[in-house]
């Protein structure tokens, strides 16, 4: 190679690493500009209900009586999703990624992504039309057995239209997520650390304690909030589960309500301040969005220095 075309080949080099460091410094900067224009939309959109009088807002109270408790339906069905959905995504991906074979791991794989695509609506017509009436008998031994703990307190629902029924069908919505991701961060283990552990006489699964598991940490955070997100902002499968109503410590009785569902059910009809109520409910579920990002990234910042990054 001459002189000329290596300094030809060095120039054009330089070009396309300026274009490409413009172009995704520019897709950074647009996202940010995004972001800020969303939130300044909901915040002057909200300023009406918050300063409106307490007699305009549904239910009578003022704005913060009416969104406390669907923050906390919302968060209750979130919580109880991840609660069910994040070991059996980890057990999952462990199986995945370190136990099964070959052939068996990658057509689970696929599985999991197939299911990471299918709509929620489909998701919310499969557990109002089968899982509901299914579990109603459930929820009745519950409520006649375990009835003196208030979160089992009858009666239970005849339709099984519950928050926990919208829990279980937002489980199965985040499980594809979390395990996807999980499985990728486990396959990136580096095996040296994994053979170090096996050389050292220890058994498959004290190998994934010591190694695949710690290494993992990060990204297993990620997932789990990835999946938090989508639980709290979940609009048609909870709409169409859940029997809303007044917030209730039971969770097999009819009642509870969820931001994105409250939104979703009565904004086609809403008129006057009742559209900014609805519109400063969004902008309660973008706060609480965005803290749960931030920790998320706290968290994943403390333990990154056995992550893959390093």
């Amino acid at each position: 190679m001459t002189t000329n075309s290596l300094t030809t080949s060095q120039g054009a080099g330089r070009t396309g690493d300026k274009v490409f460091s413009g172009a995704t410094l520019a897709a950074g900067c647009l996202i940010l500009v995004v972001l800020f224009g969303v939130a300044l939309f909901l915040v002057v959109q909200a300023i009406p209900a918050l300063v409106a009088p307490a007699a305009d807002i549904q239910g009578g109270h003022g704005f913060f009586a009416y969104i406390g408790p669907i923050v906390v339906g919302t968060l209750i069905a979130a919580v109880i999703a991840l609660v069910i959905a994040t070991p059996v995504a980890i057990g999952v991906a462990l199986f995945i990624s370190h136990y099964a074979p070959r052939r068996l791991a990658s057509g689970l794989g696929y599985v999991v992504d197939l299911l990471a695509a299918i709509p929620s609506v489909v998701y919310g017509a499969w557990g109002a039309a089968f899982l509901a009436p299914q579990i109603s008998p459930a929820y009745t031994w519950l409520a006649t057995n375990l009835g003196w703990l208030p979160i089992f307190q009858g009666p239970a629902s005849a339709t099984g239209k519950t928050i926990l029924t919208a829990s279980i069908v937002l489980s199965v919505m985040v499980l594809p997520i979390i395990t996807s991701l999980a499985r990728e961060i486990f396959l990136q283990t580096p095996k040296l650390h994994e053979e170090a552990a096996l050389a050292l006489g220890a058994t498959r699964w004290e190998m994934i304690k010591m190694a695949v598991l710690p290494f993992g940490r990060p990204g297993i955070v990620s997932a789990i909030m990835l999946g938090l997100g989508r639980a709290l902002g979940e609009t048609m499968a909870v709409a169409l589960v859940l029997s809303s109503g007044v917030l209730t410590a039971s969770l097999i009785q009819s009642g509870n309500q969820t931001i994105a569902a409250e939104i979703a059910l009565n904004f086609p009809e809403a008129s006057g301040v009742k559209v900014n109520t609805l519109i400063a409910a969004g902008l309660v579920l973008f706060v609480i969005t965005l803290g749960v990002n931030m920790v998320a990234r706290w968290i994943i910042t403390r333990h990154k220095e056995f992550s893959g990054a390093n």
